[in-house]
């Protein structure tokens, strides 16, 4: 009997984004990388140079394309998208939601907070959980017996590693292992996880960032 083959799908949180009104971007269309972002996503770029990446995918969301371009220059792939990475929908989304003086200080907004579990202010953590899943999956098959970078965003991915975890979904955000240009890479034998592992090559960069000082990243 032949020995399950082994692929490993690095999914990668997007670099810090240009965004001087704070506010949370969520799905909002043209949020770009500010320039310590490209620095981020090319120092993961070198991290896994020299690696057997055959499978570069990302959301369609400004923020993780160009982060998945030094990834596709390096490993001279195209780019493909898939609509499963993309960030989680969130009521809040546009709004500033920064303690004391955002969204949340707002009675009228209250009512959206009333269930943590779901959650009731944006997309569930089961369905994230899901479609990333299915994402990763689908990267896995394209790389199989190889390595793939899937471009995605903190939320999606955080709640994707629990749920493989077999962690409940629901969590404090402040407790999330899911830095800026981190990555998070699942390591198959056939179509099963058989290991998790977690690296932020651009450490050193995010130490400097405005998003991470701030927690508006996504």
């Amino acid at each position: 009997m032949s020995e399950p083959t082994k692929t490993t799908v690095h999914v990668l949180r997007h670099g810090e984004v240009f965004n001087p009104a704070q506010i949370l971007y969520g799905r909002l269309p043209d949020f770009h990388l500010s320039e310590l972002g490209h620095q981020m996503a090319k120092a993961a770029t070198e991290v896994l140079a020299g690696r057997d990446i055959t499978h570069v995918v990302a959301s369609p969301l400004e923020r993780a394309q160009e982060t998945a371009a030094p990834f596709a220059a390096e490993f001279r792939l195209d780019i493909a998208t898939d609509i499963r990475l993309i960030e989680s929908a969130n009521y809040f989304e546009g709004k500033k939601v920064s303690v004391g003086d955002g969204a949340f200080s707002n009675p009228r907004h209250w009512w959206v907070l009333r269930d943590p579990i779901t959650p009731s202010w944006g997309e569930a953590y089961l369905v994230i959980a899901q479609r990333m899943f299915a994402a990763v999956q689908a990267a896995r098959v394209a790389a199989e017996g190889h390595e793939a970078v899937c471009v995605s965003h903190q939320l999606p991915i955080w709640t994707l590693r629990r749920y493989v975890e077999g962690k409940r979904l629901w969590h404090d955000p402040r407790r999330r292992e899911c830095g800026l240009a981190s990555l998070t890479s699942f390591r198959f034998e056939g179509s099963k996880v058989v290991g998790i592992d977690y690296s932020e090559p651009a450490a050193h960069l995010v130490a400097m960032s405005a998003t991470a000082k701030t927690a508006k990243g996504a």
